[in-house]
């Protein structure tokens, strides 16, 4: 079906961008943080217990609502999502114990950034085949750049109104957003193709891989390619930019421009989301992401020997490919699978991240130096053969062919 109205699609982006900007200031946790230990005298591994739950919530709900959203179709989902997003951050506002903290923050508002998440990517690409990359790297770099937009904010409120004010404040604006945004979500109709635009012939000779769900999807061998590569890139990611701010210090960075080092690897992940995303489209997925693990493995080895402003330009590099991969396997799971169960397909997919995302910083702490402020090696190089064996699983990547 050609395209009837092309600014129809382009308002389903503006939805997206809406959404993913709200969702992505789950990264402003380590405003949080500090003033929950110091309100009520925590220690810093419980706390942070938080931010995992909320991730690895966040991972699994994808799966769940994305089967939910291929069915009943994203603009309900992603509502449900808005209102849980909120719900979650306003009930938090009554936290006395890390249990109701965990409940609230972590399960109900994971939940509902679940929902919201993958509804817009499902979407986008389904409007976009001919800029799945562009797209959804311009839909993830929303959700990237949600801690630049709320950070200020969530640091004045915490100020002026204390800390679990804030949740409640928060909670209400990220459920507003959410649900404004779901509004303008809508699934194209069947058999839509833009204007002059034809598939590509994949490798296997045909225009696509097909349509497969997800039972179907996980029998084939470039499903587990694709999640493990995606594991230990996210994995390999995570152990660096989640420890960001004491690699650039143990490197002698000064405390000024270390200070900046989070804000600083944000912005160069949120634009890798974008360019990487867009590249991919002109180069393809697969090259794009040997290129990305390639230059992310050398970065990572080599940051031991970088020192002073260097090593913020390196951690940012390492930022900046990491962004490459929340765009590019979206757009791989459609390329390989089709978009008729894109929604659980690709939450299936995410899972990796979400463990990744857990792994990743537990590793380095493992690996860390015990003496404060140095430097470890081994974490470094852990990471960088982590994704030199992705690069090596992403090279044994071929597109499925369903018979």
């Amino acid at each position: 079906m050609p395209e009837e109205k092309t600014t129809n699609r382009w308002l389903v982006v503006v939805g997206a961008l809406l959404i993913q900007i709200a969702l992505g200031a789950v990264y402003i946790w380590s405003v949080f943080k500090g003033p929950l230990m110091t309100k009520f005298k925590w220690d810093a591994a419980p706390t942070n217990l938080t931010f995992s739950i909320i991730i690895l919530v966040f991972a699994i709900g994808t799966v769940i609502f994305g089967k939910m959203q291929d069915k009943i179709g994203p603009r309900s989902v992603a509502t449900i999502g808005g209102i849980l997003l909120g719900v979650g951050l306003v009930l938090a506002k009554w936290t006395t114990s890390l249990g109701w903290l965990y409940i609230t923050f972590g399960v109900i508002g994971g939940l509902g950034i679940g929902a919201g998440y993958v509804c817009p990517l499902s979407t986008c690409v389904k409007w976009f085949p001919d800029k799945k990359g562009l797209i959804t790297g311009l839909a993830v770099a929303g959700f990237g750049g949600g801690a630049l937009v709320f950070t200020p904010v969530a640091k004045s409120l915490i100020a002026s109104k204390g800390v679990l004010d804030t949740f409640a404040y928060l909670g209400i604006i990220f459920g507003i957003c959410v649900v404004i945004g779901a509004q303008f979500l809508k699934n194209p109709p069947p058999g839509y193709k833009p204007a002059g635009w034809e598939p590509p012939v994949l490798a296997t000779g045909k225009a696509s891989g097909g349509d497969y769900d997800t039972g179907e999807m996980v029998k084939t061998a470039q499903f587990y390619l694709m999640w493990i590569s995606y594991l230990f890139g996210s994995a390999a990611g995570l152990m660096i930019i989640s420890n960001a701010l004491p690699i650039a210090t143990a490197q002698g960075l000064g405390e000024a421009l270390a200070a900046s080092a989070v804000m600083t690897v944000s912005v160069f992940n949120a634009a890798g989301r974008l360019i990487w995303g867009t590249v991919s489209d002109k180069l393809g997925r697969t090259k794009t992401l040997l290129i990305i693990f390639t230059l992310c493995g050398i970065t990572m080895i080599g940051l031991k020997a970088l020192t002073g402003t260097s090593i913020l330009l390196g951690v940012s590099l390492v930022g900046f490919c990491f962004g490459g991969y929340l765009a590019i396997y979206p757009s791989m799971t459609a390329d390989y699978f089709g978009t008729k169960s894109l929604g659980m397909n690709y939450g299936t997919v995410f899972m990796a991240y979400g463990i990744g995302a857990l792994l990743g910083p537990m590793l380095y702490d493992l690996m860390k130096s015990p003496v404060a402020g140095q430097l470890s090696s081994t974490p470094l190089i852990i990471s960088g053969v982590l994704c030199f064996v992705s690069l090596a699983l992403i090279l044994m990547l071929k597109p499925p062919a369903k018979a």
